[in-house]
């Protein structure tokens, strides 16, 4: 029975199209998306932000994908490229980033809804049934068939994935009003005063970003949406409000059953949110678990060689504590806790990195000392210098952000 169902599910997947939006400025994240949109924003040592979705869409056996970009897509482009060719064209799968290419007009994409709407022309080459919408720059990790399987049993012309939240963090997220029976019947865009769960006024439904919807439904509303004047042309805003009253759209809870509370998500988009999600990985009991080989999170890996700590005299010791080092990594008679280091990263003699990320190819001098910073890729951090320990020296040169997290751009000489 289990074999068929699994026939039956890889059938039922060919049906579904999943478009990506991937073109986000990523204004809040500056200066790491100085050169680079958000979904290619590293993360976790050798992701990408984008890697994360993607993995989700493979592991879900979904495989049909179209990821739109936009703004600053070069690495983006080149991250899919190179680590995301596991697809079969023989059996009708593939990637394929679509950048903004002003087929209507000449302007860029106004807002997420429209991103699709310029972009009618795949569907009318694909003829999915359903048309999954993701969000190319969240950390989680989800099984889509889940969502799939609800909206089929509802009957939904769109369902919305939705995470339970803190009504205090309403002001953050876009909030989903539902009836008991999860029907949608309100949105709210960033609410003091939002709408709460029904027998919860402690809890809110934030919107992921995430929608299924039936493939004709989407058409036929995205295209009355281009002719509204007045609207901003975003699903949030203006197509999922106008849907209330005469399509059935749902909402579905990203819920965990055994453990009885949410699952995990995250939106990084600030620069807080950011670095609390990355060091979290290095905690003992991660709340994010990248090491779940039944799902496996994919990337582009260069063949770098492991790891390695060297020299061990008194004083002069390669050690590193509550961290995570990627290949190629060498930490040379320094000390590095709590912190990550991306691939090809060089921690030279008495240099101290503590509660940082430390990206591609950084080379930290000789009693270098760096502290809840966040470094960039190629940055040579000269011999004694200090980040992230006078925060009104750091001010003067580098982006500190409110929590005091001092971030070195890439590019940057020191």
């Amino acid at each position: 029975m289990g074999y068929g169902n699994s026939i039956l599910e890889k059938m039922a997947m060919k049906k579904v199209l999943a478009m990506i939006l991937a073109g986000g400025k990523g204004e809040r994240l500056y200066p790491l998306t100085k050169d680079r949109t958000k979904p290619a924003v590293p993360f976790g040592g050798i992701y990408r932000i984008i890697d994360f979705t993607l993995s989700n869409c493979v592991n879900s056996n979904i495989r049909r994908i179209y990821v739109l970009t936009q703004y600053k897509s070069i690495s983006l482009d080149r991250h899919i490229r190179l680590g995301w060719n596991l697809f079969s064209s023989q059996l009708g799968e593939f990637i394929s980033p679509i950048p903004a290419q002003q087929r209507l007009d000449e302007s860029w994409y106004k807002g997420t809804a429209d991103a699709i709407f310029q972009n009618f022309y795949t569907l009318q080459q694909e003829r999915p049934d359903l048309t999954l919408i993701l969000s190319g720059d969240h950390i989680y990790k989800m099984d889509y068939n889940e969502m799939i399987r609800y909206h089929m049993a509802k009957e939904a012309d769109l369902t919305v994935g939705t995470i339970q939240m803190p009504s205090s963090t309403s002001r953050e997220f876009g909030v989903i009003e539902v009836d008991r029976e999860y029907q949608v019947v309100g949105f709210q865009e960033k609410p003091e005063h939002p709408r709460t769960l029904p027998g919860n006024p402690e809890a809110i439904l934030a919107s992921m970003g995430i929608y299924v919807f039936n493939t004709e439904i989407l058409v036929r509303r995205l295209i009355q949406d281009a002719k509204r004047k007045g609207s901003s042309h975003d699903f949030g805003r203006d197509v999922i409000p106008s849907m209330f009253t005469s399509d059935r759209v749902y909402a579905f809870s990203f819920w965990d059953e055994e453990r009885v509370e949410p699952k995990y998500w995250r939106d990084v988009g600030t620069m807080d949110a950011y670095f609390d999600a990355t060091m979290d990985l290095v905690s003992v009991i991660p709340q994010f678990n990248l090491y779940d080989f039944q799902w496996p999170i994919h990337t582009y890996y260069e063949p770098f060689p492991p790891a390695k700590t060297v020299h061990s005299e008194v004083g002069r010791t390669g050690v590193a504590i509550n961290s995570i080092l990627s290949g190629g990594c060498i930490v040379s008679g320094g000390r590095v806790e709590n912190s990550i280091l991306s691939p090809n990263v060089q921690i030279h003699s008495y240099a101290e990195v503590t509660d940082s990320i430390i990206m591609e190819g950084v080379s930290v001098g000789r009693n270098a000392r760096i502290r809840r910073s966040i470094i960039d890729k190629g940055i040579t951090v000269p011999e004694g210098m200090e980040i992230g320990f006078d925060l009104d020296k750091d001010r003067k040169k580098f982006t500190v952000a409110d929590t005091n997290i001092v971030v070195v751009p890439k590019g940057m000489r020191l």
